[in-house]
């Protein structure tokens, strides 16, 4: 058995973990302070949360962690939570995505650790220790592609999967119901698409069928396979589960790289853009910029397949595994 720790912020952590888990051949237990489904995993065990303090201090511990709050008693709660499932379940392993203080807290305890890497700038001291202590790491995008200098020194455990989307292998399938010429897509982790912009964009384009689908237009779908399909360009962040799942759809797109830590989303554009495989824009493109994408939408994207979402989740349920011996 092992467990898996998803990371609360935005979905794609636990869309991943979902993915990958459905590819594996132990009984996983899910650790976590998100709201997720425990169907699939073997048990789920809700963590306290530890952003919760109004004055957290010292969070970085002198630089040495992430997010380690001095006296908060959420931290200590959810520490002693996965203290417990360690000493109770004795897992094989654990995979972590993502938490430097996790993977460093779950190997003292002795236990094997699998560490999800990001992309963007990790070459800070936790970072640079979850890696080293790792006994194996994932990388979710092709190493063709992107392969930053701070994983060279641990390539000989790295695996780089692809980009795992939970529709890899899913038939395409259009809908009457749900089709479009842009799907403007946006996440739980944050966007700065708003409602008003994507208003203006359908007012000057009153030929074309624009739909907003994200928590940006007080709508949410745990399953957006139909509208994604069913559109003719996607407009979403770049996000690695965004990306992934465009990929897995084949779709022409428009990434728009959020602000995230250690510009994760940033680095993620580029590679794309440098691989020509979606146009990457800066900020929400003008009036004019838009005309002259909407213009050359083209009817499918088949340079995805560079993204390698085939199979990508079961090469990362692969390495895993491999740990296990």
């Amino acid at each position: 058995m092992i467990g898996y720790y998803i990371h609360h912020q935005g979905s794609g952590h636990r869309m991943r973990a979902e993915a990958i888990t459905g590819q594996l051949s132990v009984p996983v237990v899910a650790l976590s302070s998100a709201d997720i489904d425990s169907t699939g995993y073997a048990d789920l065990i809700r963590l306290m949360r530890d952003d919760l303090s109004e004055n957290p201090l010292d969070v970085a511990a002198g630089g040495a962690l992430h997010w380690a709050p001095r006296l908060d008693s959420g931290l200590r709660a959810r520490m002693a939570q996965i203290a417990e499932f360690v000493s109770v379940h004795r897992p094989d392993a654990m995979v972590v995505d993502v938490s430097v203080e996790v993977a460093a807290f779950v190997r003292l305890l002795g236990v094997p650790v699998i560490v999800t890497a990001m992309p963007g700038e990790r070459t800070d001291p936790p970072h640079l220790l979850a890696y080293q202590l790792a006994d194996a790491i994932i990388a979710p995008w092709p190493q063709e592609l992107y392969q930053p200098d701070w994983l060279i020194p641990h390539l000989h455990k790295t695996t780089f999967t692809g980009g795992i989307s939970r529709f890899d292998g899913r038939p395409l399938d259009v809908a009457t119901d749900c089709e479009s010429d842009v799907l403007i897509m946006t996440g739980t982790g944050g966007a700065t698409t708003s409602q008003e912009a994507v208003t203006r964009l359908a007012a000057d384009h009153p030929d074309l069928t624009i739909r907003g689908l994200g928590p940006a237009f007080g709508t949410w779908s745990d399953d957006p396979w139909l509208q994604l399909c069913s559109t003719r360009l996607v407009i979403t962040n770049a996000g690695q589960g965004s990306v992934a799942d465009v990929a897995a759809a084949r779709k022409p797109a428009v990434l728009l790289p959020q602000d995230r830590p250690f510009d994760e989303q940033l680095r993620t554009g580029r590679t794309v853009a440098r691989a020509g495989l979606a146009h990457v824009a800066p900020a929400w493109p003008s009036a004019g910029e838009w005309a002259t994408i909407l213009a050359s939408i083209p009817k499918s994207a088949s340079s995805w397949s560079r993204w390698r979402t085939a199979g990508a989740a079961r090469r990362a349920a692969a390495a895993i595994e491999a740990v296990l011996g």
